[in-house]
């Protein structure tokens, strides 16, 4: 082994361990009580449901974690790089082609390899607790749809990058980066017309006490709604959430039907008011600025390691080229990956609480708190999470800080108001 196998064997290993480390004290930070800050949350029995949720789903996590590491260092070792390279290489087509079948096979392997792990996880695990309303139909119709869109997609994007790095000379990664935005920035568009109708339907909000509530809300915060949907998120799971997606005329706030069966208007207006509150933020802004840095950030990398021959070896590949080394710089990347991941967790918390804050300042704080409590019931969420689980990968704060926040802003428009001429 080479300097690059060792660093990239010791970071495949440190990650999963890392992850380890904060699933075992996560487990261990399950309380049999509720806090007493939420006490009334949850009837006893639920409560006991939610703390078993959160110990099989984790378990479940780790043994999938570990198998798909394993399976990584099996093929590794056993030289199926090199292999699948030899084997297409034989096969006589341009390095293009080469390029998307090796991609290609190793990627739809994987995922055959691993599919397992997600029909125990919807047909046992989530069916055990009351989530999976997803047929064996629409399960393998979902799989089909996104291995087609994966080609289509996937296939194309593939394709601008092995062509570009092929023939774009010093400057290819800088060619790479704009035409990597512009294609992510296109799916972006076309992802709420296109993509997302594939998979379920939505349907516009109808007319009613609802829809004139949000109206009014969005006027009151000078917000232009014009496409509020009803997604049927209850085609699969019965969790419940809402989304804002797209850009321009093409941006979508959509809602799981689930969600608006189990709260009521005052709550759903608190929800959207937490949606339209990470547009007035400008969180959505910030997302694509972030995305673009990091996409070229990676590339300016990849162009860097892409003609080191000690990288291939550490795979034990005999010729070099740009498909392998998407592979293996990704591999090379982990840690790094997992620092950014961090980060972007920590952004995601601090943008969640600034949407939560907006809600409540712009809407009826009792009815956030309300909508909150709900969902977290509904959802099962842990409401004990250790710190350093949270830190490594919650996207929003854990339920108490968002109450908190939340009552904060409650203390300060009374002060205000008690404050105001009388």
């Amino acid at each position: 082994m080479n300097g690059y196998a060792i660093f990239i064997f010791v970071s495949l290993i440190a990650k999963l361990g890392i992850e380890l480390v904060a699933d075992l004290f996560n487990i261990k930070a399950l309380q049999l009580r509720l806090p007493s800050a939420l006490e009334g949350l949850y009837k006893p029995d639920e409560y006991r449901k939610s703390q078993k949720y959160i110990q099989v789903s984790t378990s479940f996590g780790i043994i999938e974690s570990a198998f798909s590491l394993a399976i990584i260092l099996v093929f590794w070792f056993s030289r199926g790089f090199n292999f699948l390279d030899s084997l297409v290489r034989s096969w006589g087509f341009i390095p293009l082609v080469n390029g998307l079948l090796y991609l290609g096979i190793l990627f739809i392997s994987y995922g055959l390899i691993t599919l397992p792990f997600s029909i125990y996880d919807t047909f046992v695990i989530e069916q055990r607790f009351g989530f999976n309303r997803a047929t064996v139909q629409t399960f393998i119709i979902d799989k089909l749809k996104m291995l087609v869109l994966g080609v289509i997609l996937g296939g194309a994007l593939l394709s601008a990058v092995l062509a570009i790095f092929q023939y774009g000379g010093v400057f290819a990664w800088l060619y790479c980066w704009v035409a990597v935005i512009i294609f992510s920035i296109g799916t972006q568009f076309i992802a709420p017309t296109w993509i997302m109708p594939l998979f379920n339907k939505f349907t516009p909000l109808e007319e009613g006490e609802l829809q004139t509530a949000i109206l009014n809300y969005a006027e009151s915060v000078n917000f232009p709604v014009k496409n509020i949907s009803v997604m049927d998120g209850s085609k699969r799971s019965s969790k419940s959430n809402a989304f804002f997606t797209g850009f321009g005329s093409n941006k979508r706030i959509a809602l799981f039907d689930t969600l608006i069966q189990k709260h009521t208007t005052g709550e759903l207006v608190a929800i959207l008011a937490h949606e339209i509150g990470h547009y007035k933020k400008k969180h959505v802004f910030q997302g694509i600025i972030i995305n673009v840095l990091s996409t070229g950030l990676i590339l300016f990398l990849f162009s860097i390691f892409l003609n080191q021959t000690a990288l291939y070896q550490a795979f034990y590949v005999k010729q070099p080229s740009i498909y392998a080394g998407i592979i293996f710089f990704s591999l090379l990347y982990t840690l790094v990956g997992l620092l950014f991941s961090i980060l972007i967790a920590w952004i995601s918390r601090k943008n969640e609480k600034a949407a939560d804050i907006f809600a409540a300042s712009t809407s009826d704080p009792d009815m956030m708190v309300e909508s909150l409590k709900k969902l977290s019931t509904t959802n099962l969420s842990n409401l004990s999470p250790h710190p350093f689980y949270v830190f490594l990968n919650y996207s929003h704060p854990p339920l108490l800080q968002r109450l908190q926040a939340i009552e904060e802003v409650k203390l300060k428009k009374k002060t205000h108001l008690n404050n105001l001429p009388k």
